[in-house]
């Protein structure tokens, strides 16, 4: 049962085996986008990385893998920045120990302010909007929010806009993405022979669960704020719905919408962009091994008409947390078995 501060009251759809089209379908969709994406990007990924090789040296010796396996066979969440994660990023500080936080950089100031005690900031973005959402929404200033990366890490990138890695104070530790266009992955190889690749489906929670799962050695991985879609929630300033866990300049006008299914079989409104992205974290959660838990609490990863995927297990972040901190009610049994405590689990 999911019950927001609205007393809107939802069940999670019955699980489906499989969604009603193939992997190798899900696949093609997420990736219609790249030629586009390719044609608009090719010459700032070109340059942003010849300037980024030249501010930090080499790529390699500050590379995503000095982490390889920080994380091994432990759970992780990965923070995307849909509307619901305002419901649950309180709760990220409260999280188990040893349960790792990996989010997009879009949410800095949002993690911050809920000092939710991020353990990686990811950015794959080249252009320069990266450096205004890093504080858009937040309740501080910018300076203030700058300041705070001291203290933190970001991946990044290796096309990353050259002004945000100049102004994060932090560590920095760069991976590659095999794009696949000629021109660009000759170009970067040229600028430094260096392969430690991120495949994201285009987008930075792609990179998110691509670097928990490979890199850090992760399971199972735990989503929140992955919607891939407008919730039910409208913008106090705007009326309109929201798009992101705060008020956002995308908010302003829908544009040109699909309407789809949520994990509550109800019917939301999503760009095409975000249903190729859904479709590309659907298709890895039935094809890539491991355990995926849904805590977005909202939106459309693996619903479908039918049910939501089995592949993907749907559940609220407090029923997470309470897999991984059930023998805490059970200390007292445990440290002092003197006093008396009937209690038993199961």
């Amino acid at each position: 049962m999911f019950v927001r501060k609205q007393e809107i009251s939802l069940e999670f759809q019955p699980y489906i085996d499989f969604p009603p089209v193939s992997t190798k379908a899900l696949y093609e969709q997420a990736c219609t986008g790249d030629t586009s994406s390719i044609e608009h990007w090719r010459k700032e990924w070109i340059e942003n990385a010849k300037v980024n090789k030249d501010k930090f040296g080499s790529f390699g010796l500050s590379s995503v893998g000095d982490l390889f396996q920080w994380m091994a066979c432990r759970p992780c969440i990965i923070a995307g920045s849909g509307p619901s994660l305002r419901h649950n990023i309180s709760a990220l500080k409260h999280r188990p120990n040893g349960m790792g936080l990996v989010s997009c950089l879009h949410n800095f100031h949002a993690m911050e302010d809920a000092e939710a005690g991020v353990d990686y900031y990811v950015s794959l973005d080249a252009g320069p909007v990266t450096i205004e959402e890093v504080t858009e929404g937040g309740s501080k200033t910018a300076d203030e929010y700058w300041a705070m990366t001291k203290d933190r890490t970001l991946i990044a990138f290796i096309a990353s806009n050259p002004e945000l890695l100049r102004k994060w104070q932090g560590p920095i530790k760069f991976f590659r993405c095999p794009i696949p266009d000629v021109e660009i992955d000759k170009a970067h190889d040229e600028i430094e022979s260096f392969h430690s690749y991120v495949s994201c489906g285009g987008n930075v929670l792609g990179a998110c669960l691509y670097i928990a799962k490979v890199y850090l050695g992760a399971n199972p991985i735990v989503f929140v704020g992955a919607d891939f879609s407008f919730g039910y929630d409208r913008s106090e300033k705007t009326g309109s719905l929201r798009s992101h866990a705060w008020d956002s300049k995308y908010d302003a006008t829908l544009g040109q919408v699909m309407r789809v299914t949520d994990v509550f079989g109800n019917k939301v409104p999503t760009w095409p962009s975000y249903w190729n992205f859904k479709c590309f974290f659907d298709r890895t959660a039935i094809d890539v091994p491991g355990l995926w838990i849904n805590a977005t609490e909202g939106g459309i990863f693996g619903a479908y008409p039918d049910g939501n995927i089995r592949a993907i297990q749907q559940m609220t972040l407090a029923k997470v947390y309470e897999m991984y901190s059930l023998s805490n009610m059970f200390e007292g049994q445990a440290l002092r078995p003197s006093e008396l405590d009937k209690r038993v689990c199961f």
